[in-house]
């Protein structure tokens, strides 16, 4: 890797505040200037009642999936606070590599993960999943979100609950901070967020920023963006390490030209 290869370049990041530290850390290392401007909030449920149920019955369970990194921090919080923890013949599984770093950090070990395409897909592809009639499932998530998981799963012949342990809103954001900042490049990482920002946009702030390299780790976000009518769309590897190559990637080519 160059020295400094994303020198001077203003780099958005717009992870929730809470997990921007890592690649704001990446981006300074690397030279860049993060501008973090976050554009989803992530709090716990405000009724857990309903979780704490699900919880006293995770000994039912035969399978657990944390859906998210969010998911994995609030839903084992939610544990601990009562005094519980996953049963040691509980399998556990995660849609992405980040959701199994989390949870190998906390101790746990034989998490079954996509090492490839990292979405409800990609685990729903995985052989482990394959064979799930008359498996009960609890899918550890936010509010709301996709169905294909818990449908296909049900498909398959499993009793599927999901335990909604965290809570997603809009944050109060000036966008005029973000014009203003004028990033070189913006990373979102995930659609809900990029419709937040596109919705704070008017028809004159889209046209000022859909000429801006947009970083996103993901080809459905990708296809949003081109959808919403984004220019320059860059799909990326996964994780903090892909966002960084990507980046990495355009700004080399551009010193090039």
């Amino acid at each position: 890797m160059a020295e400094s290869p994303l020198r001077s370049l203003k780099i958005a990041v717009t992870r929730p505040r809470d997990q921007a530290a890592p690649l704001v850390q990446r981006i300074t290392q690397a030279g860049g200037i993060p501008l973090l401007f976050p554009l989803l909030d992530i709090e716990p449920v405000q009724d857990d009642a309903p979780l704490h149920e699900q919880l006293s019955r995770l000994a039912q369970f035969d399978l657990a999936i944390f859906i998210s990194p969010n998911a994995v921090q609030h839903g084992i919080a939610a544990m601990r606070a009562a005094g519980l923890a996953l049963p040691p013949k509980l399998r556990i599984a995660t849609v992405g590599q980040g959701s199994a770093k989390a949870l190998r950090e906390l101790g746990m070990t034989n998490i079954i993960a996509p090492t490839e395409r990292f979405d409800s897909e990609g685990l729903l592809a995985l052989p482990e999943l394959q064979n799930v009639a008359g498996w009960n499932v609890l899918i550890f998530r936010g509010d709301g979100g996709r169905e294909l998981l818990g449908d296909t799963l049900k498909a398959r012949g499993a009793a599927v609950e999901y335990a909604t342990c965290y809570l997603r809103s809009k944050p109060q954001q000036d966008i005029a901070e973000l014009l203003s900042a004028a990033p070189d490049a913006i990373t979102v990482t995930s659609s809900e967020a990029l419709g937040h920002l596109w919705d704070m946009l008017d028809e004159r702030a889209r046209a000022t920023l859909r000429d801006t390299p947009l970083f996103v780790p993901h080809p459905r976000i990708a296809q949003l963006a081109d959808q919403q009518g984004w220019r320059q769309v860059v799909t990326s590897p996964s994780g903090d390490d892909g966002l960084l190559s990507g980046l990495i990637a355009w700004a080399q080519k551009e010193k090039a030209r």
